[in-house]
């Protein structure tokens, strides 16, 4: 039977949890989670997790926050303007926003948390919202989607 490699695009059925028990992700209720194993956009150890697994197989791993989304970042807090952000809703702490940057490489998208909300300023936390948690993940490989190269015969 065929094992996940790098480069493979996949399905799984996962569920992901922080230490404190709270789920912040769970696909078994709906749609497989479809990746590129070892592609930029997925974190490591999701990828290094599956790796060598075969359709069907379910697994139970500890992602650290290293191979994940990384430390806090305290200097990712930071104080704009209030009137620099022009919002839908009212800002208030622990409301989750999407930031859209002018980068040289085309618009990007940054989640913020507001943490704090001032007359004159508001201030957001740029950490990812997994930032220092472990993740502890249930997955199930649904289907490896890609067909290996086939072997050339000489």
């Amino acid at each position: 039977m065929r094992k996940v490699q790098i480069g493979d695009v996949i399905s799984i059925h996962c569920v992901g949890k922080i230490s404190s028990g709270e789920v912040f992700e769970d696909t078994f209720g709906g749609d497989p989670f479809v990746f590129e194993v070892g592609s930029p956009e997925i974190i490591p150890g999701l990828s290094e997790a599956v790796l060598g697994m075969t359709e069907g197989e379910e697994r139970d791993v500890v992602i650290p926050k290293e191979k994940a989304f990384g430390e806090r970042d305290e200097n990712l807090i930071r104080s704009i303007p209030r009137d620099a952000l022009n919002l839908d809703v009212e800002p208030a702490p622990g409301l989750l926003i999407n930031l859209i940057v002018d980068t040289p490489q085309g618009e990007m998208t940054f989640p913020a948390i507001v943490v704090d909300v001032t007359p004159y300023e508001i201030v957001l936390d740029l950490n990812p919202p997994l930032a220092g948690e472990d993740l502890y993940f249930k997955i199930r490989l649904v289907k490896i989607l890609n067909e290996p190269e086939e072997s050339m015969i000489l």
